[in-house]
């Protein structure tokens, strides 16, 4: 039996990304919005695998529903999703936010695994570019810091584990930063966000790992 599952696309003029509202994660991107939905479908097995390390069943026959499509901007174009869905604004506790944040969790559980059986030096691009393994790794350090920020937390001195610690412990407390000039992300989507930086760069060394 097929699962419907809620879909946010952003789309852009030249990227669009589609991600699963409540699969933290489950983000994928192409040129246009049918293949962007046909890459989400195409890593539903390897999400699987992931979410698999916290215990978390994927829905084996999804079918997507776009609930709501949004103009992508310089963020989208560049390479990463930043679209809020309105359902962002709405409440997350309880059993929803624990799944989400084992969603997370996965993803961090994810990273550590590829990371600690890759090579060092990964494969380059035709024209030589991209990052080895501990420069993507101290790349996604270095972008939760800031992600952090977004949610209340400065955790530019702490160690990784601690860093995700403090970032588990900002969610549930509602990730909303104090202060005049704060601009808090919305919970639901600070999750998804962070948990789709997270398992894009795990994937990345695991692919030029091959």
């Amino acid at each position: 039996m097929s699962t419907s599952l809620p879909v946010l696309v952003e789309a852009g003029r030249k990227r669009v990304f589609v991600q699963v509202l409540d699969w933290p994660g489950w983000c994928r991107s192409a040129k246009d919005v049918d293949s962007a939905l046909s890459a989400v479908l195409d890593y539903r097995g390897r999400f699987a695998v992931a979410m698999a390390r916290e215990r978390l069943r994927v829905p084996a026959s999804p079918v997507l529903h776009v609930v709501q499509t949004v103009p992508g901007n310089a963020t989208t174009e560049f390479g990463a999703p930043d679209a809020r869905a309105e359902s962002d604004d709405e409440p997350l506790g309880g059993p929803e936010l624990d799944r989400q944040l084992r969603c997370l969790r996965a993803c961090w559980a994810t990273l550590d695994l590829v990371a600690g059986s890759s090579p060092e030096r990964l494969a380059k691009g035709p024209r030589g570019g991209g990052r080895d393994r501990d420069a993507i790794v101290e790349h996604v350090d270095s972008a939760e810091s800031a992600y952090g920020r977004k949610i209340g937390v400065r955790t530019s001195d702490a160690t990784t584990d601690v860093r995700r610690e403090l970032i588990v412990e900002a969610l549930r407390a509602g990730g909303l930063p104090q202060g005049p000039r704060a601009k808090p992300w919305p919970l639901r989507y600070a999750i998804r966000r962070i948990a789709w930086h997270v398992l894009d760069h795990a994937w990345e060394i695991e692919d030029k790992s091959e």
